[in-house]
């Protein structure tokens, strides 16, 4: 029997938390649109809760992967359920509190996702047994983040309706839904038995381990690229919605579209995360993960240039939906922004893939690897903010979309070359 076999039961847990780590996380794009009107902020204020989120998990990184190593990936993970509930309740105060008590909550339930990240990311490689079928597993589980993620957008489109008007109280069901799947997913993981892989047991020789995860290159170089591939996956559909919402008078012009409907834009990038998933998820035990991340960089690349370069006078007809009589309408956006809704496609297996690569061949050093890896979701925070100053600064958010390029160019070069490991020297047994 394979150890998919024995274990489902863990693999349903695995892919059930990587579901709800997209619906919070992703409640911070479409937030940005009422942190905006509510506060009055800058194109770069608007995203704190993304800064929030992601900041946190340079804070948790570590700490969550040694959190692994002393309890375990089941209480680590009840552990950071808990810290999630918190995060939510004092989300939802913010709007009576202001800007700094949703910064604070932002924190919180980032460092709930890193935790998560942190117990999902090495469980679900570790019992597919690594390599193709490793990332296989990550990318089925990718497909349930992504149908969160799509979820998230349409609901936030349906609650901020005038972005005009927009008030965080205006969020209350969807901050309410995710401390509900907080509440449930903390009872049903408390009563699932999962059996865990062994944890190491550190030699007491009294000699120090000369190695760690960081003595191994491509982890390094790896590390290095699922930073950056954050500016990809947030950046991208973030500035899409404050793009298409701005007035044509704004400081950083945009244009002037309904918010619910463009809400159903940002739902539509990660459909396509979605569809992209399911392929990946498809064809990821027969597809080596460098050839799958070298395709979809190489593709991501040459969509990102021609979203930024395509006439915004060339429009194409998006679907969207009227929630209120629950009917499908159409809109008009230019072709570039249809470009950068199917970067979605090849963002789909990035993550999985990069972490797959990353931790190739670290043994014993997977626990804290993982931790380490999670610090630099930070990246996520950095690179959407990058991109909030250059459209700040250069008064132009399609300029702004040369930060995700040169992030996929990057990745590229880590499929490419990067992800070798040079250090099989190195015992990792």
């Amino acid at each position: 029997m394979s150890n998919q076999q024995k274990q489902w039961g863990a693999i349903i847990v695995m892919i059930a938390l990587f579901a709800m780590i997209a619906f919070v996380t992703n409640l911070c794009s479409p937030m940005g649109v009422i942190v905006k009107n509510q506060f009055g902020t800058t194109n770069f204020m608007a995203m704190i809760g993304n800064y929030g989120n992601f900041g946190a998990y340079l804070i948790m990184g570590f700490p969550a992967g040694m959190m692994i190593q002393k309890w375990g990936y089941k209480k680590t993970a009840l552990i950071g359920l808990l810290v999630g509930i918190t995060g939510i309740i004092v989300q939802w105060l913010s709007g009576w509190g202001g800007m700094a008590v949703y910064l604070c909550g932002a924190l919180i339930s980032g460092c709930c996702m890193c935790i998560l990240n942190t117990v999902v990311n090495p469980m679900l490689n570790l019992l597919g047994g690594g390599g193709n079928k490793g990332n296989q597993l990550i990318q089925t589980g990718g497909v349930f983040n992504s149908t969160a993620a799509v979820a998230v957008y349409i609901i936030m489109g349906a609650l901020i309706g005038d972005a005009a008007k927009a008030k965080i109280a205006d969020a209350t069901p969807a901050l309410m839904i995710a401390l509900a799947i907080f509440v449930i997913a903390f009872i049903v993981i408390f009563f699932t038995k999962i059996e865990e892989p062994q944890q190491p047991v550190e030699k007491k020789n009294g000699k120090k381990d000369p190695h760690s995860a960081f003595s191994f290159r491509h982890f390094n170089l790896g590390i290095l690229a699922i930073g950056l591939y954050g500016g990809i996956e947030m950046g991208i559909p973030g500035y899409i919605l404050q793009y298409l919402t701005a007035t044509a008078d704004a400081a950083t012009p945009g244009m002037g579209m309904d918010a619910g409907y463009v809400g159903t834009l940002g739902s539509i990038y990660f459909l396509f995360m979605l569809i992209g998933r399911f392929i990946g998820a498809s064809v990821g035990g027969k597809i080596s993960t460098k050839a799958m991340i070298t395709f979809v960089s190489s593709m991501a690349i040459i969509l990102l240039l021609a979203g930024i370069y395509l006439p915004t006078s060339i429009a194409v007809s998006v679907p969207g939906i009227d929630y209120t009589n629950m009917a499908i309408l159409w809109g008009d956006v230019p072709v570039g922004i249809f470009c950068f809704l199917l970067v979605g496609l090849c963002a789909s297996v990035m993550w999985g893939g990069i972490f797959n690569l990353a931790t190739e061949g670290l043994g014993k050093y997977t626990a804290i690897a993982s931790g380490a890896f999670m610090t630099m979701v930070v990246g996520f925070a950095i690179m959407v903010g990058i991109q909030g100053v250059v459209a700040d600064l250069t008064g132009s958010y399609l300029i702004s979309y040369w930060v995700p390029l040169l992030c996929a160019v990057y990745i590229l070069y880590y499929a490419l070359i990067g992800s070798k490991n040079v250090n099989t020297d190195i015992p990792v047994d």
